[in-house]
């Protein structure tokens, strides 16, 4: 069993960047969701309310800012975020930094709403509940591709029962994962309780409960009914459905494509 992707998303809710390596650090993978889009009150925008946040490329730049694109938009070289602390409207997280004007006024038009973007100065304030693994949010979150196309088979048997086309297999983009592995039994991941990837030894904190981002695509941004129809038939518990294992780093060190993935 061995990695398969590694994925960042250094502006939360818009694309993940492809990486053959990625460090890991206490509060997980480095340049991971330090920006974010929010609204006059400090409130989070989302891709569940906004899905034309999945169409915008945020790539890092050397200098610590930010290169964004999207389709329509043109492009945009945001420097490093320096200005004021912005209070938030967050359940886990109290202020950010700032960005420059220029990139408020880019979000605004994207999205056709008042939008300002921040930066996470401190990424140890961001902490997550007990029941999640306490410690840090943004703990990786890894999903295996066996267990995507066992979710795709059961997607195709519904699309019969429903008389309906079947539809192309997922985008594995849609469950927004750090790492993808392959070469394990479908859903093997459910009952790890720790796992050590590459050089890294990881907890697994939790099982990753799904919202209705994974129903829009991620290259359309058009809205469907699955995968969610589907987990809620065959994934449900707890009044949850779930896809995917959340990781808390119990070393730092760097993650590879190719490591070798070992659960405990």
């Amino acid at each position: 069993m061995e990695v398969e992707e590694i994925r960042t998303y250094p502006l939360r809710s818009a694309k993940g960047i492809p990486r053959s390596f990625a460090h890991v650090l206490p509060w997980g993978l480095e340049g991971d969701r330090r920006w974010g889009v929010v609204g006059p009150l400090g409130e989070l925008i989302w891709v569940g309310e906004h899905p034309r946040l999945l169409s915008v490329s945020a790539v890092e730049i050397p200098e610590g800012g930010l290169h964004l694109s999207a389709k329509d938009m043109g492009e945009l070289k945001v420097p490093p975020a320096t200005g004021e602390l912005l209070p938030l409207r967050c359940s886990n997280l109290d202020r950010a930094v700032l960005a420059h004007a220029d990139a408020h006024e880019w979000f605004t038009r994207l999205l056709g709403r008042p939008a300002r973007l921040v930066w996470l100065d401190d990424p140890g304030r961001r902490t997550v509940t007990e029941k999640q693994g306490g410690l840090w949010d943004g703990p990786l979150l890894l999903v295996s591709r066996s267990s995507l196309r066992r979710l795709d088979d059961w997607i195709a048997e519904a699309a019969v029962e429903h008389r309906e086309q079947p539809p192309a297999p997922l985008d594995v983009a849609r469950f927004r994962p750090n790492v993808v592995i392959d070469g394990e039994d479908p859903f093997a991941e459910d009952v790890w309780t720790s796992v050590r990837i590459g050089e890294v030894d990881f907890r697994v904190s939790t099982l990753c409960d799904r919202c209705v981002v994974t129903i829009w695509d991620p290259v359309t941004q058009e809205r469907g009914k699955e995968p969610l129809r589907t987990l809620a038939k065959r994934r449900r518990w707890d009044g949850h459905t779930w896809f995917g294992i959340r990781l808390v780093p119990r070393n730092v060190g760097e993650l590879r494509v190719g490591d070798e993935v070992r659960p405990g």
